[in-house]
């Protein structure tokens, strides 16, 4: 069984300059950015991030952090990484308590309930979070880059700890990748789908099976768009673009 730091690691170690994540924004009021993020730049954002939550925000194993970010976005995406390379719970239900939450609304009222609260700025060139926050918030954007590029977890994983709580249901660390519908080895799949659990699982799974993904955040594309194409789309991943955000 490979924990998701390994999975990660392997994936890294495997080939570090292909694409991992490219990140289209379709959104209507959208950036329409195209982002694309290598093995090795998404193990750096990993890094800064869970060494972000385990010295500047204790967060351990048996932490819980909230992770109130869009799917199938890739700061969703090394944020599920960080909370996971640390050992944590990953909660991607917003009723669910939660020790830290990580959120593009810092003032929202699931922030009242948490005792630290990361505020995050989407777009990729953002340098800082772009209103003002109020004492003890982090600012992602203006401070993650102060964290180190690698990271080494204080604490063994428990692979019976609770890893993803969505939709109510709890995941352990062993079983992140049982039931999964199967990806092709190597394969560059498409992802499109609203559901963060779902999304957060098929990027390791994507990891694991050496592949690499293309999300599309927006409308579900057009079998014949040429993007697909050109970014050598082989495989649907969970096509249903729906369901909860």
């Amino acid at each position: 069984m490979h924990l998701p730091a390994q999975v990660l690691s392997d994936a890294v170690a495997a080939d570090a300059t292909r694409p991992a994540l490219t990140y289209y924004d379709d959104n209507p009021d959208g950036t329409g950015e195209r982002i694309e993020i290598s093995r090795r730049v998404l193990r750096t954002w990993v890094a800064k991030a869970a060494n972000a939550l385990q010295e500047g925000l204790d967060v351990q194993p048996g932490s819980v952090v909230l992770v109130d970010l869009p799917a199938p976005h890739w700061r969703l995406a090394y944020w599920a990484l960080a909370v996971w390379s640390v050992g944590a719970t990953l909660t991607v239900d917003t009723h669910e308590g939660a020790d830290v939450l990580v959120t593009t609304d810092p003032d929202s009222e699931l922030a009242e309930d948490c005792d630290e609260v990361v505020a995050v700025a989407l777009p990729a060139l953002s340098r800082h979070f772009g209103a003002e926050l109020r004492s003890g918030v982090m600012d992602e954007a203006a401070e993650l880059s102060s964290y180190a590029d690698d990271f080494v977890a204080w604490d063994e994983v428990d692979p019976q700890d609770t890893a993803l709580v969505t939709f109510g249901s709890r995941v352990t660390y062993a079983d992140l990748l049982e039931g999964l519908a199967p990806l092709p080895t190597g394969g560059r799949s498409l992802v499109t789908t609203r559901d963060r659990g779902t999304f957060v699982r098929v990027v390791l799974q994507m990891l694991a099976t050496d592949g690499s993904a293309v999300l599309v955040d927006g409308p579900l594309p057009a079998d014949d768009d040429p993007r697909l194409t050109a970014e050598g789309v082989t495989f649907r991943a969970v096509p249903d673009a729906g369901g909860p955000g």
